[in-house]
């Protein structure tokens, strides 16, 4: 506790006190019913963070209006009294474990989708929150006035449910944004034009919120400081507009970001921890007030140096608390060594919810609502598991047959542990990826009955030494290298200068000299990406090749918008519809619309993906289906996935204990 005594300081606003300085700001989850409501599974997600340390949670955006000021999908509202009850449930069940709650309110404007909400949505002007959304009606002043009241009275409403205070949403493409942003309001009345007009919603919709709280209830307000997109609002365009919004706000939750530039309001993996702090100092520093940033946080030094040094009061974690709902608890108690840290890859968070309309995920969280409930199983016989490949898939079917009692050994060809995730981590905007394996390596090696065995070959001699009773087979992918002319014969050669994404890695300290030089890629999927990053980006001259129309069709929404904007900055030279034909020494030989052409280079790079690598396992399951032995196959061995699959097939092997009667 003494090394981080800023951030476990306690902090007063009005009447509520936080234990702590951790926060969990808003995140949509599509936890919520049909209808709206507060879901036990929802409680139970929430419920989790409490019981980790948080100090204080602030529930997902809960619409003021419904249809109209929702997403659409499955969240929560707060526009009638019956939503009342499920709230209180949440706030009683949070204060338990003595966190502070406050709900966000919000309405979507134009951000909501016609089709989901069957009408047009709204905004200030016409002008959609995205490329290419559908094109919203503007609000007249009556219906402008109607939704001030809607705040007011959703505010009350929270005070009434039990929440310790209530935050508007003013940023991310929501309506109140659509107001303040010249991006969007486009308008010439009074709540148009100058920067006081633009506050004017905003404005009377703290006073209306003010009004129905009373003066003791804390209000938040979460603003995207800087819009990150050209015409849009800058940190000193926000700070000129917070000065017509500070009167009664408590806390400033500064945020960035709008939809277009989403990888800067949901972070993308290699923005630095505690990155956008700077906002939030700025805004402390003019008015004074608590304030809140996010952005990346993971590492509890960063978080503990942010609060000494005056950058922000308060420190917001929040795809950090969906991955590791104990950060608090292990930080404060000195186990910094298994937190489960965040890796930012917004698959399963950001990429489910938002493009997938699904509920949420966490890549390395299989278990969002029970957490470690499986911890209370134990085997009731003796039950010995080997596990083959120590990549991530491996060693969380590993580490979780161990912790519930099984005898596990874990093979692993290769002299070191974490399979692709860590190779990929080496890629310096990557790094983030190396937390999870380091954490399931530190994880692996507190269980005494859990034996990794690394550089050793595992043989059906071999495995029969420890009587499995279970064998997962979990030996990964590797590079697809297709039949292509010359290719066999020039990739990943010695002092060659044609690579797979394998050879690249392996070689990587190699690459120093960046500039002038001609680099070529093949595949425009995730690795062939990840690769031009790493040359765009340290002054190559590199062109992309992809046979399909269009680029990172297998990526997460929110690394495909900054790839994309990296492919712009850089000037990497895009050709699509183009097939590789032949490959030479230091040349490709590509067709675009049956014309060839030769690209030369001086490293060429062939990404066309990842195929699975089961060398023995057919062999593994004629032998032991005979033995009574159960054999599983996992992870990209199965089927090349992301890894947020193979975790949770990893997690699985629960219910394959329970199959043979083990659990």
């Amino acid at each position: 506790m003494k090394k981080y005594q800023h951030l476990f300081s306690p902090l007063t606003v009005k009447r509520m006190t936080l234990k702590n300085r951790v926060v969990m700001p808003p995140m949509g989850t599509n936890f919520a019913g049909p209808d709206g409501s507060m879901q036990e599974k929802h409680i139970k997600y929430y419920e989790q963070r409490a019981k980790g340390g948080t100090g204080l949670i602030v529930v997902e955006n809960a619409a003021v209006e419904y249809p109209l000021g929702s997403n659409g999908t499955t969240q929560i509202r707060i526009d009638h009294d019956s939503f009342i009850p499920g709230m209180y449930q949440l706030t009683e069940r949070l204060h338990n474990y003595g966190a502070c709650v406050a709900l966000q309110i919000n309405h979507s404007g134009a951000s909501a989708v016609a089709e989901r909400i069957g009408m047009q949505a709204v905004s200030a002007s016409d002008i959609p929150s995205k490329k290419g959304g559908g094109i919203p009606r503007p609000l007249e002043q009556e219906e402008i006035l109607d939704i001030v009241k809607y705040y007011g009275k959703a505010a009350k409403r929270v005070q009434m449910a039990g929440f310790d205070a209530v935050e508007i949403h003013a940023g991310h493409s929501y309506l109140i944004c659509q107001f303040l942003s010249p991006l969007y309001n486009k308008r010439t009345d009074e709540f148009g034009g100058s920067m006081e007009n633009r506050t004017r919603f905003a404005r009377m919709i703290i006073d209306e919120v003010r009004a129905q709280v009373g003066p003791f209830f804390p209000i938040m307000l979460r603003v995207s400081a800087d819009e990150f997109v050209k015409g849009g609002n800058t940190l000193d365009d926000t700070l000129a507009l917070l000065e017509f919004l500070n009167d009664e706000v408590d806390i400033f939750n500064v945020s960035a970001g709008v939809n277009d530039s989403l990888q800067y309001q949901i972070d993308k993996m290699n923005l630095a921890d505690g990155w956008r702090s700077y906002m939030a100092k700025a805004v402390k520093d003019k008015f004074g007030k608590p304030t809140m940033t996010t952005g990346n946080i993971r590492n509890p030094d960063v978080a503990e140096k942010l609060v000494a040094d005056g950058e922000a009061d308060l420190i917001g974690m929040g795809r950090g608390l969906i991955a590791e709902p104990k950060w608090v608890e292990k930080v404060a108690s000195g186990n910094e060594a298994m937190l489960r840290k965040c890796i930012s890859c917004n698959i399963g968070c950001a990429g489910h919810r938002i493009a997938l309309n699904r509920p949420i995920c966490c890549t390395i969280n299989p278990d969002l609502i029970n957490e470690d409930a499986y911890l209370e199983n134990r085997v009731n016989k003796q039950t010995n598991v080997v596990v083959i490949g120590g990549g991530t898939a491996g060693l969380e079917a590993a580490c979780t047959a161990a912790e519930v009692g099984c005898q596990v050994t874990l093979f692993e060809g290769r002299d070191y542990l974490g399979g692709l995730a860590r190779d990929i981590s080496f890629l310096p905007d990557k790094e983030r990826i190396g937390d999870f394996p380091d954490y399931l390596i530190e994880r692996s090696r507190r269980l005494k009955n859990l034996v990794t065995l690394t550089g050793v070959k595992a043989d059906i001699a071999t495995l029969d030494h420890y009587k499995p009773d279970i064998v997962v087979n979990a030996t990964g992918s590797k590079p697809i290298l297709p039949p292509i002319a010359g290719l066999l014969e020039n990739v990943d050669k010695s002092g060659g200068k044609v690579k797979s994404i394998s050879g690249m890695i392996a070689g990587l300290d190699g690459f120093t000299d960046f500039a002038d030089k001609k680099i070529v890629v093949v595949g425009g999927g995730a690795v062939g990406l990840d690769v031009v990053e790493f040359f765009a980006e340290r002054g190559a001259a590199v062109t992309i090749i992809e046979r399909l129309p269009a680029l990172g069709q297998d990526l997460d929404m929110i690394t495909r918008l900054s790839m994309m904007q990296m492919i712009d900055d850089e000037s990497v030279s895009v050709r699509l519809n183009t097939s590789l034909m032949e490959v030479g020494e230091s040349h490709f030989k590509v067709s675009f619309e049956d014309v060839e052409e030769q690209l030369d280079f001086d490293y060429g790079f062939v990404c066309l993906g990842m195929r699975p690598e089961k060398p023995d396992l057919s062999e593994l399951e004629n032998y032991y289906v005979e033995q009574g032995v159960e054999v599983v196959n996992i992870g990209d061995s199965r089927a090349t996935r992301k890894i947020l699959d193979g975790v949770r097939e990893g997690r699985n092997i629960l219910k394959t204990l329970v199959k043979i009667g083990s659990l």
